[in-house]
Formats: structure tokens, sequence, C-alpha cells
């Protein structure tokens, strides 16, 4: 009856064990092998027979176990301790450690990897932001606010638009209990318009109801739903949130193998789970949707990244002979045909001010393109543009590259203390000297295109796109003053743009007036408004000569 009990006691615990940490039962994974070890010590201290004296209170051992058992508690010790600590340490596997991101590819421009964008279209909302925007209008529903929580967002491309999407959560244990069926939607926020927000809660007239979560209970919880469902012998990571283009909600969970002893992440897929059903299917890599946006978990790539760098010349390079390391760790950016990577500078060690390259890794795919040209760091380009505003305090955001007018650009937010968005900065990543600042995305644009023809792009001449010099007439043409600084609108004969120049691209704008011949050149954009690189008045030059 004891062993009886014993061994059903035995199996609950194990059960319980399993239940709780969900350890990966597959080799490489130590939390398998751990517990293993564990029910393994356990079972034996119950067959053991163990009976306490009377007389002398000592622990006497009725039933020796047998030597077989000792050899196996020997090849665990060795499976959880030895095998994990000798396979996975890099001084001996630097090589596979160093090649695990897979093939570098170089390129040769980087704005042939990051399309020329409008500024409409330009990120002006991080995640800080979004997150106090998806609060106040949580804090708007006081009865819904007081149930639930946000969770973390998750940036995303729905139906071409960029939105932060962060699900409503349980606030707790007894808030969950007293409503398993899910919390009722989630906050869509525009990443490239702060006042566009919303509480989604009907998807095609169906309430939203978000059973599986990170943070429910028992069987609700999303981990342990995966877990049970087929997915006990993978690993999982990186929980995130995702709107299909219908905006009906899932949670894309990615899953990774070892590849180098007991380390190594490698992700081979992902699975999909419905938010509200929980409904699971699973792909490759290959076959995954369109609609999620990332495969590659960030620390996945951010770990293979600096392994790549730090190992180039194996593990004994005491000189750091071409070493690098990643800058400001990763940004999620969007370039050519909607693909999404994650982006990151590149510096050599012991330098944090300059980059000597930039590195695009797709997120699905992981295929990984370095560009070796030196430029700013995320670091120094936000100081850039904080320096330009220095007397204000504003702090600025994370720096987002873009490709404006074929000119490799940070863009950024400047923040005040309470995380609102007071203006905004361009800054050349080949020169960050090359700075722009303005209250609105527009004026931000002119002040960088003048910064930039000022210097005469010195920064690199063939970087600019394709000029167009034309001449033509002027049609109309209006003055205005912005932050001290006056700025010409005008259109011209037979052209359908407006164009903009300050007195700073030259004297003769402000003379200027309609019926005036004029010649400007200006970037191939594809903004309505287009900033001219230069500006010459015909009529005003033949006069002088006249003279």
């Amino acid at each position: 009856m004891k062993k009886i009990f014993s061994i059903f006691f035995l199996l609950l615990f194990g059960f319980l064990l399993f239940y709780i940490n969900l350890p990966v039962i597959n080799y490489g994974f130590t939390g398998f092998a751990i517990i293993l070890l564990l029910l393994v010590i356990l079972g034996i201290v119950f067959s053991l027979g163990l009976i306490v004296l009377q007389k002398t209170k000592q622990v006497k051992i009725v039933n020796r176990p047998n030597k077989f058992l000792y050899v196996l508690i020997g090849v665990l010790l060795v499976y959880c301790i030895v095998l994990p600590f000798v396979t996975s340490l890099k001084v001996f596997r630097s090589d596979s450690f160093q090649k695990l991101i897979g093939k570098v590819n170089n390129g040769q421009k980087i704005t042939n990897h990051i399309a020329p964008i409008s500024i409409d279209k330009i990120r002006v909302v991080d995640e800080e932001l979004a997150h106090l925007l998806g609060e106040k209008i949580l804090g708007s529903q006081p009865a819904l606010g007081s149930q639930v929580e946000l969770g973390d967002f998750c940036i995303q491309k729905v139906n071409d638009n960029l939105y932060w999407v962060a699900p409503l959560l349980h606030s707790g244990f007894l808030k969950w209990l007293n409503n398993q069926d899910g919390t009722a939607g989630y906050v869509m926020v525009s990443a490239t318009n702060e006042r566009d927000v919303k509480l989604v809660q009907h998807v095609n007239g169906t309430a939203i109801k978000i059973r599986y979560q990170p943070s429910a209970y028992f069987g609700s919880d999303l981990h342990r739903h995966a877990y049970f469902n087929g997915n006990a012998t993978v690993g999982l990571t990186d929980f995130s949130f995702e709107i299909d283009d219908t905006g009906k909600p899932f949670w894309v969970i990615t899953k990774y193998v070892k590849k180098i002893g007991f380390s190594g992440k490698e992700a081979t897929g992902v699975i999909v789970v419905d938010a509200q059903s929980g409904v699971i299917n699973e792909y490759s890599i290959a076959e995954t949707p369109k609609w999620v946006d990332r495969i590659q978990p960030l620390d996945l790539i951010e770990d293979q990244l600096n392994d790549w760098g730090e190992y180039v010349h194996g593990y004994w390079n005491f000189a750091n002979q071409d070493k690098l390391q990643i800058t400001e760790g990763l940004t999620l950016v969007y370039g050519e045909n909607n693909k999404s990577y994650w982006y990151t500078g590149l510096t050599s060690v012991g330098k944090d001010e300059s980059a000597v390259g930039f590195v695009l890794v797709d997120t699905r795919n992981k295929e990984t393109t370095f560009y070796k040209q030196s430029g700013a760091t995320e670091y120094a380009a936000q100081s850039s543009a904080q320096g330009k505003v220095q007397e204000k305090g504003y702090k600025a955001s994370l720096p987002i590259p873009y490709n404006i007018n074929n000119i490799p650009t940070y863009v950024m937010t400047l923040k005040d203390a309470g995380g609102l968005v007071k203006m905004f900065a361009m800054v050349a990543i080949s020169d960050y000297t090359i700075v722009g600042v303005g209250n609105t995305m527009r004026e931000t644009l002119t002040s960088f295109k003048n910064v930039y023809n000022m210097a005469d792009n010195k920064i690199n001449p063939n970087s600019v796109s394709n000029k167009k010099s034309l001449k033509s007439i002027v049609t109309r043409i209006q003055n205005d003053v912005k932050n001290g600084n006056s700025f010409y609108y005008f259109k011209v004969k037979d052209y359908p743009n407006i164009f903009v120049g300050s007195s700073q691209i030259s004297y003769q704008l402000p003379m200027t007036m309609v019926g005036d011949s004029i010649k400007i050149s200006f970037d191939i954009d594809l903004e309505e408004v287009i900033d001219v690189s230069s500006f010459e008045n015909i009529n005003l030059k033949a006069s002088m000569k006249s003279k």
C-alpha cells in the first residue's frame, strides 16, 4: 500500500512540475533534464523504505537501492550539469556561434533596401507614447479600465498602415475568475498619427473576447495551452499579439531549437493561436501567412549578431581585431515591398560615436545584409537632435532610419518630460551634424533639406536621388514665417506640385513675383509639396546684366 501511495505521489508531483514549469521535453533543454533528475532522486528515496528507529531516533534504510540506480543518477548528473556546461562554452564553439546568423550579404547602398517614403507615412509614435495614448483611451471608460490592463504593444502593418496594437488583459486572478470568457478587445494606435487611437471591441459585428492570454490561469494560459496541444518538445518564445488584415486577433509564437549544445537558439517556424477560440495552426518559416510581420525574435537576432561580430577571428582575439558590436539594440523598420527588418548600426569595439556599417535582418527568413558605410550611431544622432533644442530640454526617441529623397536619414521625435511629442528631427546618417528640426514633419523636412543643400551635399554627392531641373513661370507665390524662418511656397506653369524654399536657398526668392521666369532644381520624391535644391530668377538676373 505504501509503495502504491509513493508511486501515486511521485506521479502527481511530476505532473505538477510539468504543468507549472512547462519544460521542453527535448535534448538540449536543461529544464526538462533537471526535472527528470529530481524525479529520479525522489523515486529512489521512496523506494528505499526508510524507517526511524525508536530508541536511537536514527533513519535506517530498509531496502538498498540497485547499483543500476547509482549509474542512472550519475548519467543524469552528467546530462544535467556537465553536458550543458561543456557543449555550450563559446571558448570551444566560437566558430559555430559566429556562423549561427547564417550568410551575411554585402549591400551596396542602404537606400536600395529601404524604399522611399512619404512624410505622412513616417513613424512618429514610439512604443512609450503608444502606451500613454492607450492608457488614456482605456481610462476614458472607467468600467472597463477597472477590469483590465494593457498588454505589450507590437508594431505591425495592417492593410499597409502602420499600427501599434496591444491586447486588453486580465488585471488579476479575481478579474480572470469572474470573466473567463475573455477580455473585451484590443487597442490600436497609429504609428504615423498620434490622434488615431482606437479601442476595438467588435470585428465584423462580432464582439471580441480574448480568452487566451500570457497572464491568464490554468488552461487559459497561452503558453500552457500551446504546450499541452502538441508543442511540448519544441522551444516557444516571443509571444506577440498581432491582428490580421480583417482585425481578427491572434497570438504569434516563435518555435525554436538548440543548434549548439544546450545553446544557440534557432527559429524554425511559428504557432499561430486564435486569441478567442484557441485554435492552433503551425507554420514553417516559408509557409507563415503574410500578415505575420515577424518570425525571428529580437533577442535571438541580437545575440546572433553580437556573436557574429565578436568571434570574427575566434575566441582568443585579445587585440579586438575587426571586432564589431551592435549600437543601440534592434529597431523594427519596413523596407521595400513592405518587408520588415531588424535594423542596427555596427561599431568597432571601443568606438561608440561612429558606425562602421549597418545591418538589416529580414524578420521572417533571417536574410542578413551588411552595409559597410560609415555614419552616425543612433546615440550620436539623438545627441545631435537634442543639441538643436537643448534650451527646451527635450529628449529624442529612438531614431528610425528612412530613405528621404535617397538620403539615408534618421527620423525621431523630440518629447517633453511627460512623454508628449513636441517637435520632430531628421539627422543625416552619414553626417550627424546635418540636422533639421521643426514643429511639423513638413517643417522638419524643409529644414533638413535646407541644411543638407547648404552643406553642398559634401557627405555623399552620389546619395541624392535624380535631380530634376525645370524652367517655368511663377503662377502663385506666398511666404510663411515659421520659428523666425521665412519659407516661400509657389506654383509654376504646367507643373502640378507646390514648391517651397527658404531665403537661405536664394536671396532672389523674397523678390520673386507672379509672372517671373525661374529656373529650379529639386529631388523627385513622393510629396505634394517639394523642396527646391536651387532657385534662380531669370528676370532678376537679366535685369542685373542690363545694368
